[in-house]
């Protein structure tokens, strides 16, 4: 029997025929090359990301937004009934076609659209090939087939050629329309061909500008709000009972137009990833809904990636819709991703394809969509691939790749020590790493208004020393392991561990956010500390532990994450919304960011030894998914209730910090319960 998808996301038209909850719920494809389809449950467009491809034509960045909207009407007899909804600059809302979606839900992650108009009922569906910039559209009659002549659809198409950040203005570009039988081909600018492709359809050329659309979203982000589209055609599709009938719209030379079986094989992907994340993987055989579906969640985010000599890499898209692939959100992510899911070529794939562009010991923070070359600005990149790395070795005792790059692991160590970018440099008096300025952003607080840092945290921020001090720990391990002497990164790291107790502030309080700053210490209640307790390798006695998670948790932690900022300080923002200034100044001064939510549970099972209550903890993810980014979790929530989503609506960290600290503390609970189904693979050393 075929592996089932997790059907966990479904509404009726409580939700589907009211705008405002409709559109705040967004359905979100890939395609493992760094394009995506986008869209609203109400079928608006409410972003200038929203689209049907978008494709990366220089893999996998380079993103334009291509084929936009398929605006259909029912057509029964004389009778004509629109199934889209559009918003426009003036205000209006026409036509209203979502008040007939009866119900929207998700099949695994693809969207499914059910409509309702007297007694006939239809289905649409959306999918994506994966590994090809092409994106399939299906309708179903689901109501017996009526006398007389069928129903049938007209469906406008509408087009774009631009940059995905951008927008269009009328006339902003030409295409050339070629239609040759069933397929209708779009030459666009820079030698861009989209192609449209049906068996059972016809096609009419049409080339007009459908003008002002009204970006909400946009506005809401203090950004343009206004969009144009060129309709180059329609496609009319005869509905039959039973029976799919559709079109692709694909970049592919030759793109296969057999929906069923492009289907099946989007299924087929999807349901391989689940059955071999539950055989392969202990803690996922009995997962919840919620949890099969961050499995699949978690492949959105992997992507192929060029690398040196024309081969073939991998990476880490770091969020949909408006982020490339990110040094530190990649090996944050890793362990979620691909471990816990037990996909270690994936993983394996991951770190030899980033150890190529390891440069002084530093990682890229990003990728420009450019294509202009990586730029090398965050400290802690390079420290959290050590992680990855020992989580990597941890799952799988990958001993031959390991000794393959241990040599470029230990080159890391000693650039840290000797010093590099970013004024990044072991302090030979205490072990710790000094990093940043005061108007850099080193860290993952790294945000820029006017060109200044609004965090710039210079001096010797606390999760920068505990990845520093968990890192030096880890390649002692490795040392070990591959029977090369592991002495010097023993003696640095109990230098490091030593120096790290300056951390500790004697109120009590947890720990000092940064030391030895411009100022002195910060001792800005931040939730970077709580890492210093969930990494492997923690830097901190039991004790200290317990007063940095009661610390965090009395003033940072929500349902959804932690706060970046005590509310109780002055430059405290509650909620995360505005123009980009306004919003950057906000990014890390209060919003709750999930990826936090994960190591805060690990920090507590750490601490408290209950891998019941820790585990309570990430439920709150699971009703999430049904709202903003469906299948999904968002990049943060605003400080203040009720902690609306923010950012993006897709994030590679949210995702895998959850399934990452779920599937530890699911084992732990086996473990506890003595009926664990496997043997652990080996572990290194703990501290």
């Amino acid at each position: 029997m075929e592996q089932e998808l997790p059907q966990l996301i479904h509404f009726g038209r409580e939700i589907c025929n009211d705008l405002e909850q409709a559109e705040r719920r967004e359905w979100w494809l890939t395609n493992g090359l760094g394009g995506f389809a986008a869209g609203t449950v109400a079928g608006t467009l409410t972003r200038r990301y929203h689209g049907l491809l978008l494709a990366p034509l220089k893999p996998p960045l380079g993103r334009n937004l291509l084929f936009v909207k398929a605006d259909a009407t029912l057509i029964m007899g004389e009778a004509r009934y629109p199934l889209y909804t559009n918003r426009w600059r003036s205000g209006a809302l026409e036509p209203r076609g979502h008040l007939h979606l009866e119900s929207f839900r998700l099949d695994g992650r693809n969207p499914v659209f059910r409509y309702a108009i007297s007694d006939v009922r239809l289905e649409a569906r959306i999918w994506m090939e994966h590994g090809a910039n092409t994106t399939y559209v299906a309708w179903q009659l689901l109501s017996p087939h009526p006398e007389g002549e069928g129903p049938r659809l007209a469906m406008r198409l509408l087009v774009d050629a631009r940059d995905y950040h951008a927008q269009t203005r009328v006339g902003g570009f030409d295409a050339v329309i070629e239609q040759q039988g069933s397929e209708l081909r779009i030459h666009l600018p820079g030698d861009v061909v989209l192609r449209f492709r049906t068996r059972c359809g016809r096609f009419t050329v049409d080339k007009t500008w459908v003008e002002r659309f009204d970006l909400a979203a946009e506005r809401g982000r203090g950004l343009p709000d206004e969009d144009n589209h060129l309709c180059v055609g329609e496609v009319n599709l005869p509905l039959y009972s039973g029976e799919y009938v559709g079109f692709l719209a694909s970049l592919e030379e030759d793109p296969s137009p057999y929906l069923t079986e492009a289907m099946r094989r989007r299924h087929l992907h999807d349901a391989g990833l689940l059955r071999q994340a539950k055989l392969l993987s202990p803690a996922l055989e009995n997962a919840p809904p919620w949890i099969e579906q961050l499995v699949l969640a978690a492949d959105s985010f992997l992507i192929q990636r060029p690398i040196s000599g024309g081969k073939s890499g991998a990476s880490v898209i770091a969020g949909y819709p408006w982020f490339g692939d990110w040094g530190r959100d990649t090996f944050i992510a890793l362990p979620g991703l691909v471990l816990v899911p037990h996909r270690h070529h994936e993983a394996r794939e991951i770190l030899q394809s980033w150890a190529e562009f390891i440069d002084h010991g530093l990682l890229p923070n990003y990728f420009p969509e450019s294509g202009t070359p990586p730029e090398y600005n965050a400290a802690d990149a390079a420290l959290w691939y050590l992680e990855a790395w020992r989580a990597y070795i941890e799952a799988n005792h990958d001993l031959p790749t390991l000794a393959a790059h241990y040599p470029k692991l230990v080159g890391i160590i000693r650039a840290y020590e000797g010093g590099t970018r970013l004024g990044l440099a072991m302090d030979p008096g205490d072990g710790l790493l000094r990093a940043g300025g005061s108007d850099t952003q080193a860290t993952w607080m790294d945000a820029r208004v006017a060109g200044q840092a609004v965090t710039p945290r210079a001096g010797k921020p606390v999760e920068i020393n505990a990845l520093w001090f968990n890192g030096l720990k880890s390649l002692a391990a490795f040392a070990g392991l591959l029977g090369q002497d592991p002495t010097p990164f023993a003696a640095m790291a109990v230098q490091a561990r030593k120096g790290f107790q300056r951390f500790i502030r004697p109120d009590g309080g947890g720990l000092y956010d940064v030391l030895d700053g411009p100022q002195g210490h910060d001792d800005s209640l931040r939730p970077n500390q709580i890492l210093a307790v969930s990494l492997f390798h923690s830097p901190l006695d039991p004790h200290d532990q317990i007063h940095v998670v009661d610390t965090v948790a009395a003033r940072l932690l929500v349902s959804y994450g932690l706060r970046t900022l005590d509310p109780a300080h002055p430059r405290y923002h509650a909620r995360y919304d505005g123009d980009p200034a306004s919003r950057d100044t906000a990014y890390h001064q209060g919003p709750a960011w999930a990826w936090l939510l994960g190591h805060y549970a690990l920090a507590v099972y750490r601490t408290t030894d209950d891998p019941y209550y820790a585990q309570s903890l990430l439920a709150p993810i699971g009703d999430h998914l049904a709202d903003a980014g469906l299948g999904t979790v968002s990049e943060l929530f605003d400080g203040d209730p009720p902690h609306t989503p923010r950012g993006a609506p897709a994030q590679a960290w949210s995702v895998a910090c959850t399934l990452m600290a779920w599937s530890v503390l699911e084992r732990a609970k086996r473990q506890r319960k003595g009926n664990a189904s496997r043997e652990s693979p080996p572990r290194l050393p703990h501290c």
